[in-house]
Formats: C-alpha cells, structure tokens, sequence
C-alpha cells in the first residue's frame, strides 16, 4: 500500500514507541507494587499507577532528555560543522544550502508561512529547533512536577515531611536523574557524528554513499 510505503518509518517508530511504554507499565507496576508491599501499603491497579509519580516521572524524565538531544542538535548543526561527518553541513558550501526565506514568497509548492512572508516566514525558518524546544521544556516540568510527587509519596512511606515542588527543584535528587540522561543523549549524538565520518550503512539518509571518501562532509 501506498500509505505504509510513504509513511513506513513514522508508522514503525509509533508502534515501538507504544510497544515499550506498554512494557514499561507493565514492568514498572510490578516494581512499583513490590515497593509499596515492602513498606506494608496495598498495589495499585494498573490504572492507578498509570497516573502515579512513579510512571509519569520515569517517562517525562526520558523524553525530556530526547527532546533536548534533538533541539541541541538541530540548532548546533546550523552553526558548527565536522567535516566528514554525514551529520554535519559541508563547511566549504555553506552559502549554497539554504536560501532566506523571503527569497520564496512568490513559490506556489513553498509552505504556508514562507508564502506569507514577514514575521512568520522568520519564524518558520526556526520553527523545527522551536518546536523541539518547547516539547524539551514541557517535558521537563512534568518531569519536575511528576519526580517530586513520587519523591512526596516515597517521604510518605518512610515517616519523611513530603517536598514541595520547587524544594525537588534545587534538590540534588531531581538534577541527577536530569543529568544522567542528558549526558548519555549528548553522548550518542557525538558518536553517530564522528562515526558516521569512517563508516557507512548502504541506504540509510543518515550514512555517506558507501564508495565517498571519509572527507566528504554530508550524507
């Protein structure tokens, strides 16, 4: 079918994506359960720990981190370069990959926003590194408020006074499971980048043509 063939990627990514949030409830509830009988309190249901600071913190935690690998990315890629990287833009042609977009107003296949040109053609030019952006910092406080509820409920089950939001905040609990994952996306990006200098995987858009020299700069 037509439809699977030109959106086969998005429709494989999606269902991964459901597929381990499916197990990762279900692995989570177990833990979850465990840790609320060792301290002598009843499990949740499955659609009660759905909604528990447990979960929630966990999965705002991660996509938090992905969402700022991939804003990082895109905007540090418009500016840096390294050359022989199929991740990076040909410093040598820099002029020649991209245009303004009020050079195409007039352009009836161009999108909405650059056809209406002015504020929002300058906006549309940075829209993809926006976006990525706010979903980093949506993530980020519904981690912030998710974490400190879990952080509330395990104060609880210890005899503990329950944090306020913005005392999880500064605390050193919260920054570390920021910052555990922050490092591990930063460092992922730098491998594929320098990677993707030395070796190749034929077909893929995100690999240099298997015969070009390691030289070669883009894919």
């Amino acid at each position: 079918m037509k439809l699977l063939r030109d959106n086969g990627l998005t429709i494989v990514l999606v269902l991964a994506t459901v597929a381990t949030i499916i197990g990762m409830v279900i692995a989570g509830h177990a833990v979850y359960s465990d840790e609320l009988s060792q301290h002598g309190q009843v499990p949740v249901d499955f659609s009660a720990y759905l909604t528990s600071g447990h979960f929630l913190s966990a999965l705002f935690e991660n996509w938090e981190s992905e969402f700022l690998q991939m804003s990082a990315y895109v905007v540090l890629t418009a500016f840096l370069f390294q050359r022989g990287s199929a991740e990076s833009k040909d410093p040598d042609e820099v002029s020649s990959q991209d245009t303004f977009p009020q050079d195409d107003t007039l352009n009836p296949h161009a999108p909405a926003p650059v056809r209406r040109g002015g504020t929002w053609a300058k906006v549309y030019a940075y829209s993809l590194g926006l976006a990525l952006f706010v979903l980093f910092l949506v993530s980020f406080l519904m981690h912030l408020r998710d974490s400190a509820a879990a952080q509330a409920k395990e104060a609880a089950m210890h005899g503990g006074v329950p944090p306020t939001v913005w005392e999880h905040f500064g605390s050193s609990e919260f920054w570390f499971e920021s910052f555990q994952n922050w490092q591990s996306e930063f460092l992922s990006t730098a491998v594929l980048v320098v990677l993707s200098i030395f070796l190749r995987f034929r077909g893929s858009p995100e690999s240099k043509p298997v015969a070009a020299p390691n030289v070669k700069t883009g894919a």
